[in-house]
């Protein structure tokens, strides 16, 4: 048996540092997707609603909302699922997710607030 083998092995792991800087990056961008994503939810319930108030059906709008919305799901948790980003850090791969995610839904709901759309 090789002596440096079994020193090498019984060593503590080495501390991680403090990310602390990419953690709060990384909450900003969920918590704006997150809120974005409430809001746009909100008012597809709101269309749903005033549809079915009105005799109209609100079936396909629901279903291209839902597909949509699972379109997107799957696609995130592919990426964070493939092996070259689940070898970085949590912290990290929170940071890269966030990014990819937070666009399409704040400028979708920053839309409709200023009523663009």
């Amino acid at each position: 048996m090789n002596p440096t083998t079994c020193a090498r092995g019984s060593r503590p792991p080495a501390p991680r540092r403090a990310r602390t800087g990419v953690a709060v990056a990384a909450a900003v961008l969920w918590g704006l997707t997150l809120v974005s994503c409430a809001w746009l939810a909100y008012l597809v319930l709101v269309v749903i609603v005033s549809a079915v108030t009105e005799g109209a059906s609100a079936g396909g709008f629901l279903l291209w909302c839902a597909l949509i919305v699972a379109g997107a799901v799957g696609a995130l948790t592919a990426l964070a699922f493939a092996p070259r980003v689940r070898r970085l850090a949590p912290e990290s791969r929170l940071l890269l997710l966030g990014a990819l995610a937070c666009p399409a839904p704040t400028v979708l709901a920053a839309c409709t607030w200023a009523g663009l759309t």
